[in-house]
């Protein structure tokens, strides 16, 4: 399936370009997700007409991840988790854990941008989280688990 791309998406291209992608990935995400349009010559001409509409949207979205990773710089998350004697948590702190706490803490932080190199947090004290602003920034943000009393 030949499709144009609309947006910058990871592992496939940036705005514009013309990818060959497998059926199911371009009929199941690209196209419903308008990451994508198909590459017919009558797209073609409606997104070059829209190409500079297109690539200030872009930049503005990518201006707004660059802000946001520039309120998270020098931030760090703590949050409190029932534990046992031995620093174990009894239970793990997730995606949607540290997206809430995150956005308590003033930072609004959706649970798709969380990402978590190890797997869910297990066990008392600091830990490094990844935050996926937008395909070009990623933002380390360092956690602290603390024990409940």
């Amino acid at each position: 399936m030949d499709v144009i791309l609309l947006t910058k998406v990871a592992n496939l291209g940036d705005i514009g370009d013309r990818v060959k992608v497998k059926s199911g990935y371009g009929r199941n995400f690209l196209l419903p997700e308008g990451k994508a349009t198909l590459a017919t010559p009558a797209n073609v001409a409606k997104f070059e007409a829209r190409r500079s509409e297109l690539e200030k949207i872009a930049k503005d979205q990518l201006a707004a991840a660059q802000a946001r990773a520039a309120a998270l710089e020098g931030f760090t998350l703590r949050i409190s988790a029932k534990a046992g004697s031995e620093g174990k948590l009894f239970g793990s702190v997730g995606t949607t854990d540290i997206a809430d706490a995150c956005t308590t803490q003033g930072h609004k932080v959706s649970r798709s941008e969380v990402r978590l190199p190890n797997g869910p947090i297990r066990a008392v004290g600091d830990h490094q989280v990844v935050l996926h602003l937008h395909t070009d920034i990623d933002v380390q943000l360092p956690v602290t688990i603390t024990a409940e009393e």
